[in-house]
């Protein structure tokens, strides 16, 4: 490496000889080549805007030996997602809802949720300062000069509370905020076991656009390993009643690697909720953290440990999915990764999700409210990104509840900041 060259240049070249090295000798070849980082497409749209596609694509294969079939993945995500990033403005914005209550906690789950059942005395305190805050955020979005262009409720499991909590805090997000520009606006239903009827009328009387029903997988074995208290059958009732009610775009999450599951039985999920009529499918690759019950003695991490199977579950899914219509619209990896894959979202036409992109390739400012919300403040004028915090906990977020006030103005004084350097 010349003198002249960056520091990373050396290490890059330290990487392939590394992986050239581990490869001859586990007869292993991780399909991404020696990239890291979360956001790959984004890397590689830098990449294509800098030397154009062709030159973009030979710097993934050479000089970071992605495989064909990923840099192709990349490729065709680039181009999905920059159709509505063309459409991005300065002035656009996306707002984040956490409800961080679930039934039960997930065995894969690091999220900082909490089960209804241990904090339920919570919620109703909860509800109410959220609503205060989504009131005070609504300010500072006039007071920037922001539109909303999409909202998405999370957690969590923002059904786990009550059709009138939940009614709530729609119609606060409603009456509060202009939603003129806003494009879409998604909630996730999540776990059936938490939809009913009533909770899916204070959607649509809310006009919700998009919702998720997130199966993970369709096998009851599966569902009973990662700590579910439902089963597949009550995924297919809750798409039946959620498509009788009127919802048309629905989003299903499937994870790949996750204990007791194998290609046949992953299959069988993909085509159920192929079947089912998903309009959405987004396949997770297991990213184990350290906090999740998998990660302690006795979890089973054989699925998640078998590269070979999660990467013919990956393939699978790539294949069938793109034969039923369906395109790759964002994609980001994390560390742990069953077989070091990828979570990519697919759509079908017409049914991308916003804020995904949005929130994945950091083009614009995403405003959270809640506990463990953490707004990402985009300088219009530059590539410059500010975090602000939120308190993670629950009772943290409802006990010093008036810092979380005092963290929204500190939305408008960094585009104040912004604006200044601008003049």
């Amino acid at each position: 490496v010349s003198a002249e060259a960056p520091p990373q240049e050396a290490e890059r070249r330290l990487a392939v000889l590394l992986f050239r090295q581990l490869t001859e000798a586990c007869g292993i070849r991780p399909r991404w080549g020696i990239l890291t980082g979360v956001r790959p497409v984004k890397f590689f749209r830098s990449l294509v805007e800098k030397h154009g596609e062709e030159e973009a694509a030979h710097i993934f294969r050479e000089d970071y030996l992605v495989t064909e079939e990923k840099l192709e993945l990349s490729r065709v995500t680039m181009r999905n997602e920059g159709a509505l990033l063309a459409r991005s403005r300065p002035d656009s914005c996306s707002l984040y809802v956490s409800i961080p209550f679930c039934p039960t906690r997930c065995a894969y789950c690091s999220f900082v949720s909490s089960t209804v059942e241990k904090t339920v005395k919570l919620i109703p305190d909860y509800v109410e300062l959220l609503c205060r805050e989504l009131e005070k955020t609504a300010e500072v979005v006039r007071d920037c000069g922001l539109r909303v262009e999409s909202v998405y409720f999370g957690g969590g499991t923002p059904t786990a509370i009550s059709a009138e909590q939940l009614a709530l805090l729609l119609d606060t997000v409603n009456r509060h905020f202009d939603l003129s520009h806003s494009r879409e606006f998604t909630v996730e239903a999540g776990r059936p076991d938490t939809i009913t009827q009533e909770k899916l009328l204070a959607l649509r009387e809310a006009d919700i656009s998009r919702i998720s029903i997130n199966p993970q997988s369709l096998s009851d074995q599966v569902l009973r390993n990662i700590g579910r208290r439902h089963t597949a059958q009550d995924v297919v009732e809750a798409f039946h009643l959620a498509q009788r009610l009127g919802f048309s775009n629905i989003n299903a999450d499937l994870i790949v690697g996750l204990p007791g599951d194998d290609l046949t039985s992953f299959q069988r999920t993909l085509d159920g909720v192929i079947q089912l009529g998903a309009s959405n499918v987004t396949v997770h690759s297991l990213a184990i953290k350290r906090s999740a019950r998998l990660n302690a003695p006795g979890g089973d991490l054989s699925a998640h440990s078998n590269a070979q199977e999660a990467a013919a579950m990956v393939d699978y899914s790539i294949q069938r999915l793109t034969q039923e219509g369906f395109e790759p619209y964002y994609l980001y990896r994390q560390t742990r990764m069953a077989g070091n894959l990828e979570n990519t979202g697919w759509a079908k036409p017409g049914s991308i999700c916003r804020y995904n992109i949005y929130t994945m390739d950091e083009s614009n400012t995403v405003i959270a409210c809640g506990a463990g919300g953490v707004s990402k403040v985009k300088d219009p004028y530059s590539g410059r990104l500010e975090r602000i915090f939120n308190f993670k906990l629950p009772l943290e977020y409802i006990n010093r509840f008036p810092e979380i006030l005092q963290r929204k103005d500190g939305v408008t004084a960094l585009y104040e900041q912004f604006r200044q350097r601008l003049r």
